[in-house]
This record gives C-alpha cells, structure tokens and sequence, in this order.
C-alpha cells in the first residue's frame, strides 16, 4: 500500500521494459475504485477513452515515447473504505502511425454508437 493524504499529489509513471524508440505509449483509461475486484459499480473516471475526467489530472514530460508521465489530486470514495485502487489501459503503438490510437487523443463516441 502507498498512503497519501486527500488532495496531496499523486504522481505515477508507467513504461515498456521494451526501449525501442519506435513505440510510444498512451494512457487511454485510468478509473479509480474502492473495491479491488470491482471497476463498474462504484467508480471514478480519471481519464477515460483519452479524455481527462478529473481537473487535478497533468501530464509531465517524458525523455522518452516508450514512457508516460502524469498526476492526479489524492481523493476518497464517501462512506467508503479510505482506500482507492486504480485501475489503467494503456495502449502501445508504432512511432508516427497517425492512424492507430496513440494519435487519436479523446474519443467521445456519440450515444447511439455507445448503446449498439
């Protein structure tokens, strides 16, 4: 466990153990939840699909594509446990493949797509 205080930064960085410097990274989902076995009930989005859900949510500079750098505000889930967990998605892509995910930034899918 990691312990924090409410609204203290939180700083978190993940990367390929893979150094190839034709892969970039790109955090499409960070949703937090009290319940470790649980991410649909009870949840927070932080960022979902590309989109930043959270206002305290940054991006820091990264010395490398294979790397991402970035920070939310700590919070607690009301009348629950004060413990959060979190879980992320993050996509792997080809460097300079303006197609594919990496380069898309936020998706926000229209209702009927969502619902079909």
């Amino acid at each position: 466990s990691y312990y924090v205080d409410i609204n203290q930064n939180l700083f978190l960085e993940a990367y390929l153990h893979s150094s190839d410097s034709n892969l970039v990274l790109f955090v499409d989902t960070c949703v937090a939840s009290p319940n470790p076995h649980n991410f649909t009930t009870v949840t927070y989005d932080i960022i979902r699909n590309g989109c930043v859900r959270d206002s305290t949510y940054a991006t820091y500079y990264s010395p490398y594509t294979h790397m991402v750098r970035f920070k939310f505000n700590a919070f607690q889930f009301i009348r629950n446990n004060p413990l959060v967990y979190l879980q992320c998605e993050l996509v792997v892509c080809r460097a300079y493949d303006y197609s594919s995910r990496c380069y898309q930034g936020c998706i926000t899918r229209s209702k009927r797509e969502a619902s079909s």
